[in-house]
């Protein structure tokens, strides 16, 4: 099963991606620039910054001919070579990004992260970076035929829900489920305290409830957890111990370890499964859950944030936090108007 691809025109994202090279197991665009969030007027803002993901199979490789093609989109650390921009980008959450690129009459970011890493978050959200974003809509703009890339890409889609699951009451609206399922990589993010539209999380799902009904609803009709009455958009699931046990248990590796690093105090070690049994039982599950994800969140975004200084090069940084900022303004001005 392949991460759906949504539909609408791909054209302009394409006319991008052909200026890079083409050697790349998976392309996605994301963000305000592709899809319509809360407080834009009909559509993607045209004004808005085009973000973009690519995955790549030898990033140094591929750093190489990207230099050769598109030089200037590099800070100065295009001066050291390839081996050195992949040094950087295997830091903090392994993504290299370049941002407020001019590309076909658009300023453009993208991120270069290699296959093998991309597929470690999706499976084990050892950063919750990308994994994160890709448990939101994106247009998906190539894809090769990894078969390992491609389960992957589905059990993140997964490990979302039941993430969102443990953390829900017993009966919620699909949109609570959506709304706590893109929250997932913000939850412990610091640039959500200054930096990013605090509304951001609604206003990324309540125009786009049908993006997220494309990506899970076939999840949600094959779990045997949960009650799907799609018709009625209401969801009913098993909150008994033994229930949110089974779910602690398919959880991602890195959560798990950071549940247990929580809840097992310094020199106990027990068992994993001895210890998300006793969480199971505990009548404050989901916050504990929701603490371990923060973990995993707030330090990649840490780190993240403090490589942009070297890919972006410190104009480029200030210019862009000064957009975030302006947005996030903006965003609030709109909540209390």
């Amino acid at each position: 099963m392949a991460l759906p691809a949504l539909s609408s025109s791909g054209v302009k994202f394409r006319r991008v991606l052909a200026h890079f090279p083409q050697e790349l197991s998976l392309a996605f665009a994301y963000g305000s620039g592709v899809f319509r969030q809360a407080g834009d007027s009909a559509g993607p803002g045209e004004n808005n910054m085009l973000d973009f993901v690519f995955a790549v199979d030898d990033a140094v490789t591929w750093h190489m001919m990207n230099l050769t093609k598109n030089k200037s989109h590099y800070s100065f650390l295009k001066v050291l070579g390839p081996k050195q921009i992949n040094s950087v980008q295997n830091y903090g959450a392994g993504i290299y990004y370049n941002t407020l690129v001019p590309c076909n009459g658009r300023i453009i970011k993208y991120g270069v992260i290699s296959t093998d890493t991309l597929i470690d978050d999706l499976l084990h959200w050892k950063t919750l970076y990308v994994a994160g974003r890709l448990q939101k809509p994106v247009k998906i703009l190539t894809q090769n035929e990894n078969s390992k890339l491609q389960a992957a890409l589905v059990s993140n889609l997964k490990s979302a829900v039941t993430a969102a699951f443990l953390m829900l009451p017993e009966s919620f609206s699909e949109e609570d489920l959506y709304m706590q399922i893109a929250g997932l990589s913000y939850t412990g993010d610091f640039r959500m305290i200054v930096g990013e539209d605090r509304s951001k999380v609604q206003n990324i799902v309540e125009p786009n409830v049908p993006h997220f009904q494309k990506l899970y609803s076939n999840i949600l009709q094959d779990c045997p957890q949960v009650v799907y009455k799609h018709h009625l958009g209401r969801l009913e699931i098993d909150k008994s111990p033994e229930g949110q046990f089974a779910q602690l248990m398919s959880l991602p590796r890195t959560l798990q370890q950071k549940i247990t690093s929580l809840v097992d105090p310094p020199g106990k070690n027990r068992d994993v499964e001895e210890i998300l049994l006793q969480v199971a039982h505990d009548p404050d599950c989901g916050f504990v859950v929701h603490q371990g994800i923060s973990r995993i969140v707030r330090s990649s975004s840490v780190v993240q944030s403090a490589k942009t200084i070297l890919t972006a090069g410190v104009k480029k940084s200030v210019t862009y936090s000064m957009k975030k900022l302006y947005k996030m303004t903006k965003g609030w001005l709109r909540k209390t108007s």
